[in-house]
């Protein structure tokens, strides 16, 4: 009973990962990189990373992955970053989405920090249509 609970909640988590990297990427965000830190992360389970040309633009992403998340039962616990919006985090605990301008996104370099986690593969647009 709990190992299924588990394993429902990790699939739930996976699937706000992909829906919020389908919203940045439908948002016109860039280098969009999702990653399953299960096992590497003590912290949380995915990271999405995602750049914006603008505050306007990050803010949108983020107010459009909060409501998605809170349809699926995940709302958000934390958040950080909204109102500069050079990086913006949303914390659903079990997935951390940063939204970057390209040179916090440059400066940081999550990737390499989180390099050992494996990367999911993400829906491209012609495959929605």
């Amino acid at each position: 009973m709990i190992d299924s609970k588990i394993k429902k909640q990790k699939q739930q988590a996976k699937e706000l990962a992909l829906v919020a990297a389908n919203i940045a990427r439908d948002r016109n965000g860039s280098d969009i990189v999702a990653m399953d830190l299960m096992g590497k992360s003590p912290a949380t389970d995915f990271f999405v990373i995602a750049t914006g040309t603008s505050g306007r633009q990050l803010r949108t992403i983020a107010d459009e992955i909060t409501v998605e998340a809170k349809k699926m039962g995940l709302p958000l616990f934390g958040q950080a970053g909204y109102d500069e919006a050079r990086w913006i985090l949303l914390d659903f605990v079990t997935v951390v989405v940063h939204l970057f301008d390209q040179e916090y996104r440059e400066f940081y370099d999550l990737e390499m920090l989180w390099g050992d986690g494996e990367k999911l593969e993400l829906e491209d647009e012609e495959s929605k249509q």
